[in-house]
């Protein structure tokens, strides 16, 4: 590959566009992150983020300021006619995650804290600036950009469109999107209200065919509406419709008095799944790639997630660790978890909001009746802490993944040990080796032959309940998944295993001979 002054331009500055930049930066590769739009969005819907995203930001060192800004909720209240339950979450997955509850954090501030932890590592977005066209060639990527000043050319080694559902990257790929169209329109507004004093809950309200979620905000006062606008204001233009026109309504179902709106959107809801996520140098992530129903809280935590597992392996590729063949496994692992998401998301989404017995029974049985009661047991809560937290995601048919000791298979997120944190380590977000037991002088040795990190944590009986061997060696991946798994510390092992995934540990001149801003 020639040098091209810029190793990674990254399309789109959305939460997985500055997540992709955060982790290349904080791994010391040259980004540039550019977005047509003037600024942070200020008319978000996304509401929730999960325990693997706050893992995640852990390893990012951005965790603790993200949960200053949240709000941990504690509970479901719903509202259905006349009938109103409390179903308490608790931590639902305590012993499965540092952080086991569900966050509310709105997407606007969640933008605004990125964009602050960029600008203290020297990224400023580059706003106002639109991709235009590029030409992905044999050694590098040529991509002419629209600013305020007019049209200019950058070459990059790789491209990234995290430019939204309706990406011209993908545009531009030729690659097809299918799904469809949810026939509902949404809406999703901020309002003053007259209860200053909210708990932490989140309240749905379900009425025929719809419903209404409300979110308390750190600031007092403020709550968030998302709801489906009922079929008496569908036929009013969108840009017409106000929430004026809801307000009656939308007080109505849920209780809360409403003061003064601050901002008003609404919006159609799509399920739709790119067919590729990359070509030669170029590759899609987040809503480029997919975008779900909003059943789960899961678009844009999967979008992140995208990021992050594209990131390390851009990284490592840039700096000439791994052969550029380790990029594949990103369209491997990524695209299959969206693709089984947007099929269960679909499902709930069409439960929740159709017409069938499912319907009838989610909202008239389920939800009221045996949702609060099933929480009481710790076994329901850790099933459906699983199942929206995105702790159970993993890549057990990746090119990465080829061995197993007792349960654990390579491709698992790697267990979270309360007793040890385990997960401490993995903020230098590099690969390292976990020992559950005591690490022998070759193992020692042959990490400083890899540049591995190399923790050891004492053994205790409680371990082997989370899936680990006394002793066993355990290769942990930059984000926190298991790569290589063995029963015993082999050094041949890890020889094997690095070499069948393309790793070779030289320097690159993409990383040594550091980018000079000024040719961008």
């Amino acid at each position: 590959m020639t040098n091209p002054s810029l190793p990674v331009l990254i399309v789109g500055a959305g939460p997985t566009g500055m997540v992709l930049a955060l982790w290349l930066t904080k791994a010391g590769i040259a980004v540039r992150l550019i977005d047509k739009q003037i600024g942070t969005g200020q008319a978000s819907r996304a509401m929730v983020v999960q325990a693997r995203i706050l893992e995640f930001y852990r390893q990012l060192e951005i965790v603790d300021s993200v949960l200053a800004q949240g709000i941990k909720l504690q509970g479901l209240q719903i509202r259905q006619q006349t009938q109103t339950v409390n179903a308490q979450f608790g931590d639902l997955g305590a012993g499965i995650s540092a952080y086991p509850f569900v966050l509310s954090y709105p997407q606007d501030e969640h933008e605004q804290l990125l964009a602050a932890e960029l600008a203290t590592l020297g990224i400023q977005i580059e706003w106002n600036t639109e991709l235009v066209r590029f030409e992905d060639r044999p050694d590098s990527v040529s991509a002419t950009l629209l600013t305020t000043q007019g049209e200019q050319t950058v070459s990059c080694a790789y491209l990234c469109g995290c430019d939204g559902a309706s990406s011209t990257v993908r545009h531009h790929l030729g690659f097809s999107f299918e799904g469809g169209t949810y026939t509902h329109r949404f809406f999703v507004a901020d309002t003053e209200v007259a209860t200053m004093d909210l708990p932490p809950y989140l309240l749905a309200c379900l009425e025929h065919s719809g419903f209404c979620l409300a979110f308390p905000l750190r600031r007092a006062g403020i709550v968030r509406f998302i709801g489906i606008i009922p079929a008496a204001y569908a036929q009013i233009p969108q840009d017409q419709l106000s929430f004026a026109d809801l307000q009656a309504h939308v007080e109505q179902l849920t209780g809360i008095q409403v003061l003064a709106t601050h901002w008003f959107s609404t919006y159609q809801v799509h399920h739709r799944l790119a067919e590729h996520f990359q070509s030669g140098h170029i590759f899609l992530a987040g809503d480029a790639g997919h975008i779900h129903s909003p059943a789960g809280g899961q678009g844009m935590n999967t979008g992140i997630g995208d990021a992050v597992n594209l990131a390390w392996k851009l990284a490592d590729v840039i700096k000439g660790q791994a052969k550029a063949s380790l990029l594949a496994s990103y369209e491997l692992e990524r695209r299959r978890f969206a693709k089984t998401l947007l099929k269960t998301t679909d499902q709930a989404f069409s439960a929740l909001v159709g017409k069938g017995l499912s319907t009838w029974t989610l909202r008239h049985l389920f939800l009221p009746y045996l949702l609060p009661k099933a929480l009481q047991y710790t076994s329901f809560k850790h099933i459906l802490f699983r199942t929206i937290s995105q702790t159970s995601i993993e890549y057990r048919p990746s090119p990465l993944s080829w061995s197993q000791v007792g349960d654990l298979k390579s491709g698992d997120r790697l267990p979270w040990a309360e007793q040890l944190d385990n997960y401490a380590p993995l903020s230098s977000r590099t690969w390292q080796l976990h020992i559950y037991g005591e690490a022998t002088p070759y193992l020692v040795d042959a990490a400083r032959d890899f540049k591995l990190e190399l923790h050891s944590f004492p053994w205790s009986p409680d371990l082997a309940d989370l899936g680990f061997r006394q002793d066993a060696m355990y290769l942990i991946r930059p984000d926190g998944y298991l790569g290589l798994l063995h029963e015993y510390q082999n050094e041949a092992a890890l020889d094997a295993y690095f070499t069948h995934i393309g790793y070779q540990f030289s320097p690159n001149p993409l990383e040594t001979e550091k980018p000079n801003r000024e040719e961008w």
